[in-house]
């Protein structure tokens, strides 16, 4: 098949675009030619590259007529953050493409409430990002003639890039602190959860709602591990993987937030406020698809990359 990929380059493409082109699909990716894909491949030598200002050419009304001239069976739109976006892509396609399919998030559900959570959870979304896609998610499926369906990650994870750590936020120090067996703060009492997904995981929903498009179109799908963990099993779990005895305590959230800078403080809350637990049953009962990586692997296999490219600072050599 022809098959579009937008943003193709980044977490999730760099596992799902070699995937399809070596299932012998025809494969163009539309990126901002910003950066190279995570994983070296020689598949990507078969696929054709386009550069593209996607804010620039929606803001013109002309970047959905661009994707519908390209005449694709398949579009996978992996970069999509607004509602606006969203319909002038879907309205160009609507009644030519085949198979739409939209990475979303895990998001939109809100808190948790009922875990784990299903997809046909009522979604009570907050934040402009977690509402944008809620608010895209509806109308992509939704819309009459449009066969879409939308693949909601959880926090993705993978080689080239640093997890979310188990203080809930993006800071590398909370790591090292870890694998130099020193004293980790966290916040409340460490129960909070994170949901962690490797990106080939990612891709792998997406290839098995493409195979499985009767079951697929109309439907929603998480693309989270197995299971969640707590703060604290999180960093329990990384604490053993460096040979170290976790050593933490607890603080409050007041006193806490005081001793990390505002931006992690922020990104932690939105963490702790989501604290996610979402269900793969779905995908498995109807896609046939079990994520490989538990929810540690898939951090683990991301903070193996870290240490290997000289990313964190080690008081003594990781095995």
């Amino acid at each position: 098949m022809r098959i579009v990929v937008i943003g193709g380059t980044g977490h999730i493409g760099s596992y799902l675009v070699p995937e399809l082109v070596l299932a012998g699909h025809q494969v163009i990716v539309l990126s901002r030619g910003e950066r190279t894909p995570y994983r070296a491949s020689s598949a990507w030598r078969r696929v054709e590259l386009i550069t593209v200002d996607r804010d620039a050419e929606d803001a013109a009304g002309a970047f959905g007529e661009r994707i519908r001239a390209l005449d694709a069976e398949v579009v996978i739109d992996l970069i999509c953050f607004t509602e606006a976006s969203a319909r002038q892509l879907g309205e160009a396609l609507r009644g030519q493409v085949r198979h739409l399919l939209h990475c979303g998030t895990i998001w939109v559900h809100g808190p948790s409430t009922l875990v784990p959570t299903p997809e046909e959870a009522l979604t009570e979304p907050f934040g402009d990002y977690g509402i944008a896609k809620a608010a895209i998610a509806q109308y992509l499926l939704g819309r009459d003639g449009l066969p879409a369906t939308v693949v909601h990650p959880g926090h993705i994870s993978g080689p080239g890039w640093a997890p979310v750590n188990p203080a809930g936020n993006l800071d590398l120090g909370v790591f090292e602190t870890i694998a130099n067996g020193n004293e980790l703060a966290l916040p409340n009492l460490g129960l909070e959860t994170v949901q962690h997904v490797h990106a080939a995981d990612v891709a792998g929903v997406f290839l098995a709602a493409m195979a499985n498009r009767s079951v697929a179109v109309g439907e929603s799908f998480h693309a989270v591990a197995a299971g969640a963990m707590t703060l604290r099993g999180y960093a329990e779990g990384v604490a053993r993987w460096f040979g170290q005895e976790s050593r933490l305590t607890y603080l409050p959230w007041d006193e806490w937030r005081r001793t990390v800078s505002e931006r992690d403080a922020e990104i932690t809350l939105d963490h702790l406020s989501h604290s996610p637990h979402c269900s793969m049953e779905k995908a498995a009962r109807l896609l046939g698809f079990t994520p490989s990586y538990s929810a540690l692997g898939a951090t683990l296999d991301a903070l193996g990359w870290l240490v290997a490219n000289g990313q964190l600072t080690l008081d003594r050599p990781a095995d």
